[in-house]
């Protein structure tokens, strides 16, 4: 079974900034930690939108380019406190995690990518002949003199660890050898600048790179489609009435969904309940015994890499006490790939998913 030590560096990057923090009983753990709870419910949210039942980013229609939404001389989007600046768009893209590349074929600028690396699990499948077309510079992070041999002109990344002296090298340093970058807001190292997990948020991230590439025409697609998703799936109410347990990783303490990150923002799409969503920040670590306790209906489980899904349900299985909860005992499970379970352009997917999932096992609710 993997350990937290064998999870990607951003992880261990923001456990670290965790212990750090003060906690008044148990702080969040601010691998993915949010500022604040969501003001209010996804349904208010999705409101915003028309019922409909896409789901996904749009498919693009041929090579990206600067024309029809246009790129004046130069665009300046801030993220994490710094400002970066293009003058034109750029050509020669690398991003450096799952997230970040997942944002940037959305937006259909494979065309214009010089490379990718970090994978947490698998390139949904729409986007996998774009993703197969652009170099693979590491299965993890690439070093530095490998990344800069791929000329990059603009570095994109989902968390800090990426903009560190063992990787690309901080955001300043880029800055001096005119490589221009961009880091998630969900990814900021300060956990002060990192904004409230919301939808709104994630398509405000999507709308930054789109004016840096001039595709904005694009992000606004995305956002209006999955507005619609998102108001299709509050209507459905799948997991009206169902106490779930969001299952992100370990064994040891097991990592789930708390109430103020992608996964109570799914969780609250659907209309479930999250057994411990009155926990703060985004995840937290909580025992076994409040787990027992807690007895949920169903348990969506995150599929990684470095910590699978099966792994997951076969620990839940074979211990003496957890196999005997309702969810355990009915196999009440449902598989959300990882990258679909963290704020980005696959959460309203993740959403879709649990959806589906908890409405083959809970057909009547």
């Amino acid at each position: 079974m993997p350990t937290s030590a064998l999870h990607p560096f951003h992880r261990i990057d923001q456990l670290i900034r965790w212990r750090a923090r003060p906690r008044p009983d148990r702080a969040p753990r601010p691998r993915r930690a949010r500022a604040a709870r969501l003001a209010a419910s996804a349904t208010a949210l999705l409101a915003l939108g028309a019922l409909g039942a896409c789901t996904g980013a749009p498919a693009a229609k041929g090579p990206a380019t600067a024309t029809g939404s246009g790129h004046p001389a130069a665009v300046t989007v801030r993220s994490c406190g710094a400002a970066t600046a293009v003058s034109t768009p750029p050509k020669r893209l690398v991003t450096l995690n799952e997230g970040a590349t997942e944002v940037a074929l959305a937006l259909g600028l494979q065309t214009r990518m010089a490379g990718t690396a970090y994978l947490d699990d698998t390139i949904p499948a729409r986007w996998k002949a774009a993703y197969d077309s652009v170099p693979v510079l590491s299965k993890e992070y690439p070093t530095k003199e490998k990344l800069l041999a791929a000329h990059p002109d603009f570095l994109y990344a989902s968390y800090a660890s990426a903009f560190t002296g063992k990787v690309a090298g901080t955001r300043a340093e880029l800055d001096a050898e005119h490589i221009p970058s961009y880091l998630s807001p969900f990814g900021c190292a300060d956990s002060k600048q990192v904004p409230a997990a919301s939808f709104a948020a994630v398509w405000g991230e999507l709308t930054d790179v789109a004016k840096v590439f001039g595709v904005t025409a694009r992000a606004t697609a995305i956002e209006q489609q999955q507005k619609k998703t998102l108001a299709g799936l509050a209507a459905q109410g799948a997991g009206r009435g169902l106490n779930v347990l969001w299952y992100d990783s370990d064994t040891k303490t097991p990592f789930v969904g708390a109430g103020h990150g992608g996964p109570q923002l799914i969780l609250d799409a659907v209309g479930a309940h999250n057994v411990f969503g009155s926990l703060p920040g985004g995840w937290q670590s909580v025992s076994w015994e409040k787990v027992a306790a807690a007895n949920p209906d169903a348990i969506v489980l995150a599929d990684a890499g470095w910590d699978t899904a099966k792994s997951k349900i076969a620990y839940l299985e074979h211990d003496p006490v957890l196999s005997r909860l309702t969810a355990v005992r009915k196999r009440a499970f449902v598989v959300v790939p990882f990258s679909e379970s963290t704020p980005g352009v696959l959460l309203a997917d993740g959403a879709a998913q649990v959806s589906a999932g908890l409405a083959k096992l809970h057909p009547a609710s």
